[in-house]
């Protein structure tokens, strides 16, 4: 009897410790897997990208100045032209009416101013002669006064009428080419009235906006930001990179309220005349990074505008870890600080781990993210 209960007990024993056993395997089969990062510092390239505008280096309306009809039309939509190239002219007979009138004026002027010259000399011989008093003299210059100051006006109201016949040829303000001429020939224009627009391609500005943040850390690697002559590249709208660098010229004096940003201009050369005015693309500026640390855009967890990485300890168990970043550079963000070299942060899922937990990791080098992202 007593031998019957002894193996009883010890069938009981051998199966709870049978049962603790298994559960123990279920509990270690609930290890989740994930994958894991070294943290490593490196001398890393920065690219940053920014959208940007093409502007031509000079790009002007031309109106009409004065009201008339447009008489002829002496280049086409695209044409390059040089400075002082007649593009349109205007017909107005009012403008050739005042100019001959204003001649004519000149001309009564001229003679009343000759005439009163040969007075001054009939009163000076009569003041001789003591047949007139000085004062006629007086009188006479005062004549001769009047009679200059109608001829000056006179000779005003001449430039006057030329200058607006002038202003029935338009001619173009600058060497560059036409752009669309939206009035045709004989239309009726009036003082304003848009004739074209001209553009100067030779060369071609890029404004192209940046973020305080951003703005700061050129600050820092640029004592002169006033002075900064640092060479960008430029990628077209269809994704192909433009042959010429161009190179920042200067930023303007305040941020965007709207927006946070301030606006950066670059210019490049257009030799080839392909960038035109109104064309987008996208600035690319490289900077070089030394010893920087890059941290995955998957392993960041943001929490109340705070971002933390889960770090993993010698025993696979993770703990929420505060960071700072100080810019975002495609998939990945600078890290400032919170983490070292050689800290391990899980890559990507962090969002379904728990503070403490312990994981099953996969380990994956920085190599193979950045190849997988460049």
């Amino acid at each position: 009897m007593r031998n019957s209960l002894f193996y009883g007990y010890l069938l009981l024993t051998i199966a709870m410790v049978g049962c603790k056993a298994k559960g123990n395997v279920t509990k270690e089969e609930d290890v989740q897997a994930f994958s894991v990062i070294t943290v490593e510092q490196r001398d890393t390239t920065i690219n940053k990208g920014y959208v940007t505008t093409i502007e031509a280096i000079k790009n002007v309306e031309i109106r009409a100045k004065v009201n008339g009809f447009i008489e002829k039309i002496w280049v086409d939509e695209g044409q390059p032209v040089k400075q002082g190239q007649l593009l349109f002219t205007i017909n107005n007979p009012e403008f050739a009416v005042q100019l001959a009138k204003a001649r004519a004026s000149v001309s009564l002027a001229n003679a009343e101013l000759r005439t009163t010259e040969l007075e001054l000399v009939r009163v000076k011989t009569l003041v001789d002669k003591n047949v007139l008093t000085k004062s006629e003299i007086d009188l006479a210059d005062a004549k001769i006064k009047a009679a200059k100051a109608k001829l000056a006006e006179a000779h005003a109201l001449e430039e006057e009428a030329q200058i607006h016949l002038s202003l029935l040829q338009i001619k173009a303000p600058f060497s560059g080419s036409i752009n669309r001429i939206p009035l045709k020939l004989g239309s009726l224009v009036e003082v304003g009235s848009l004739l074209t627009t001209a553009s100067d391609l030779s060369d071609v500005y890029a404004y192209f906006h940046v973020s305080e943040n951003e703005y700061l850390n050129l600050a820092s690697t640029n004592a002169n930001l006033a002075a900064l002559k640092k060479s960008v590249t430029l990628k077209l709208a269809d994704g192909t990179d433009y042959k010429d660098t161009g190179i920042i010229e200067t930023m303007e004096g305040e941020f965007d309220q709207t927006t946070g940003a301030i606006a950066f201009r670059a210019k490049f050369p257009n030799d080839a005349k392909l960038l035109k005015h109104g064309s987008t693309g996208s600035i690319n500026i490289t900077s070089r990074e030394d010893d920087a640390i890059l941290v995955p855009q998957k392993s960041i967890m943001e929490i109340q505008d705070r971002q933390f990485v889960f770090v993993m300890d010698a025993s696979n168990k993770v703990s929420m870890r505060g960071i700072e970043t100080s810019s975002r550079i495609d998939e990945f963000f600078l890290l400032k600080s919170g983490l070292k070299p050689g800290d391990k942060i899980v890559y990507e899922g962090v969002m379904n781990i728990k503070e403490g937990a312990k994981i099953a990791p996969k380990m994956i080098t920085l190599e193979s993210v950045l190849n997988s992202r460049f």
